[in-house]
C-alpha cells in the first residue's frame, strides 16, 4: 500500500493518460487490453465498465492477479500497478461512474444486464518519470556508453506497495 500523498502522486502521473493496458492471465500466457479510467480521483482503486460477458472477466474470476501499465512518452511518465480485480453491478457505483464515452459502449444504457464495473485493488506498483528533455536522456546515454562504469539518470525511478 501507500500513503495518501503517493497515491495523489499516481494519481497526477495516470490522470490524464486515462487509457492502461490490462494484463490478465489467458490460461498460462499474459494478455493485455486497453481499459479507460472512469473516475475523478484514486484512492488505490481503479474502476473500468466492462461487459459481463468479456474474456476479461472469466480471466480475473480465474485469477484475480491482475498489471496495469500506464505510458506517457511525450512526459516520460510511465506507471505500473499490480493488484487484485473483481467485479461488481453495485447500481450507484455504476450511476457514479457513468459518462457519455461509455454510453457509446452500452447501447442497453445503465440498465444493459450486461454491464458491470471492474475494480482494480492496488497493491503494488512502480513508475518511472523522466526529469529532462529528450536530448537530456541521449546525453545520458551517450555518457553512460562512453564512461562504462556509469549509468544514465534519466529520472525518477521508485517501487511501493508488495
Amino acid at each position: 500500500m501507500s500513503s495518501p500523498e503517493h497515491k495523489q502522486k499516481i494519481w497526477k502521473m495516470i490522470k490524464d493518460i486515462q487509457v492502461g493496458m490490462l494484463v490478465t492471465l489467458d490460461g498460462d500466457m499474459p494478455r493485455a487490453r486497453p481499459m479507460h479510467l472512469v473516475q475523478k480521483e484514486y484512492d488505490g482503486t481503479l474502476w473500468f465498465f466492462t461487459k459481463r460477458s468479456a474474456e476479461k472477466v472469466s480471466e480475473t474470476n480465474r485469477d484475480h492477479d491482475v498489471c496495469l501499465s500506464f505510458s506517457d512518452q511525450d512526459k516520460g511518465v510511465y506507471v505500473s500497478l499490480s493488484g487484485t480485480a473483481n467485479l461488481t453491478d453495485d447500481r450507484e457505483l455504476i450511476d457514479k461512474y457513468w459518462n457519455p464515452f461509455i454510453a457509446a459502449w452500452f447501447t442497453g444504457g445503465k440498465d444493459d444486464p450486461d454491464i458491470a464495473l471492474l475494480e482494480i485493488d492496488v497493491t503494488m506498483g512502480e513508475h518511472w518519470k523522466a526529469k529532462e528533455s529528450k536530448a537530456f536522456q541521449l546525453y545520458e546515454f551517450a555518457k553512460a556508453n562512453v564512461n562504462k562504469d556509469a549509468t544514465p539518470n534519466v529520472g525518477e525511478n521508485e517501487k511501493f506497495g508488495g
